[in-house]
């Protein structure tokens, strides 16, 4: 079926993300460095994420209390109050990161909005992403705009059928196999993947996984333009 309907993921297929929480990270292992050596807490920073998800969800504000919690951890309780309120400005400072439009963002969106119904679908935290939202400039070119805990397959569905849409003519954009082409394809809609230079652990499938799927892998946004 014709396309008649795009969705575009936010971070990391319209502007960089992965590369403020790997900053941070490094400036957290750095704080940390004379307790334990940095791939320790790497590895424990990591394992306190993905534990904390189900209570936190995704973003920069769970992010935050996994460091606090993986700061208490390590240290076994000596980390001191200051060190604490390092880690809060750290993520203070990632909040109020200017957003860093990936290139081509603005023209494709922009482009493609003049001849599709474009959906800009995002996972995090509700006020961080409303603030990049919003601060990116683009959010005028999108007809909906969903912000959502997670990326599923019936959490799709939900999207889809509130906007009305068959999901055989609606493709989804987006850097992350596991979050933006696996359960979008798992619905029968069309998938492109545009690989972003960092990818989140958490975020990566096998090999395995891929097989039988059918996408298309794009080098760049440009190249979404030639697709459609």
């Amino acid at each position: 079926m014709t396309i008649q309907w795009i969705g575009f993921d936010a971070d990391d297929t319209l502007w960089h993300n992965e590369s403020l929480f790997l900053l941070t990270q490094e400036r957290f292992t750095h704080l940390l460095a004379g307790y334990h050596p940095s791939e320790e807490i790497e590895k424990m920073l990591f394992e306190t994420e993905m534990r904390n998800l189900k209570d936190f969800g995704y973003g920069i504000k769970g992010f935050v209390l996994s460091m606090i919690e993986t700061a208490i951890q390590l240290t076994e309780c000596r980390v001191s109050a200051a060190e604490i309120q390092e880690i809060i400005n750290l993520g203070k400072s990632m909040m109020r990161a200017p957003v860093e439009l990936l290139e081509q963002a603005r023209e494709t969106v922009e482009t493609l909005s003049r001849s599709y119904p474009l959906l800009l679908i995002t996972k995090g935290d509700l006020f961080d992403q409303e603030s990049k939202i919003a601060r990116s400039g683009l959010s005028r070119f999108f007809r909906g705009i969903e912000i959502l805990s997670d990326k599923t397959p019936s959490v799709y569905q939900e999207v889809l059928k509130r906007y009305e849409i068959e999901p055989a003519s609606f493709l989804m954009v987006g850097n992350s196999l596991k979050s933006d082409i696996l359960p979008v394809l798992a619905i029968g809609a069309q998938a492109a993947y545009i690989e972003y230079s960092l990818c989140w652990e958490h975020e990566k499938v096998r090999e395995p996984d891929l097989q039988g799927k059918p996408f298309h892998k794009l080098d760049s946004l440009a190249d979404l333009l030639r697709l459609v």
